[in-house]
């Protein structure tokens, strides 16, 4: 709980104010879910086929939302935390291209 996702440790809490998408509050509940960066890191760690194609469908269907730049920065910044940084990095590159080849992104 907290800053973990799995076995992704993100650099702050989802649980604070702004960290998190709102999605609906009750008398004494909120429910929010992970801001895209956060999701998108946390699942091209895993570096699934699934996880991939979750996150290309995320980055077309919220394309307004997310800066690619700040998400290379945002995944780049968790991964120097990691003991697999090389490894995980090469799953951003990868969907990057992916991205690129979607028409989503160009350098």
């Amino acid at each position: 709980m907290g800053n973990r996702i799995r076995t992704t440790e993100l650099l702050e809490s989802p649980l604070e104010a702004g960290r998190n998408i709102f999605l609906e509050e009750f008398s004494y509940i909120y429910i929010g879910v992970l801001n895209e960066y956060d999701l998108i890191a946390s699942k091209l760690f895993r570096g699934l086929t699934t996880d991939f194609d979750d996150c290309l469908m995320l980055v077309e269907t919220r394309r307004d939302k997310i800066d690619i730049e700040v998400l290379k920065q945002h995944f780049k910044e968790l991964a120097s935390y990691d003991i697999s940084e090389k490894r995980i990095t090469v799953n951003l590159e990868c969907f990057l291209d992916c991205l690129k080849k979607e028409g989503l992104y160009s350098e």
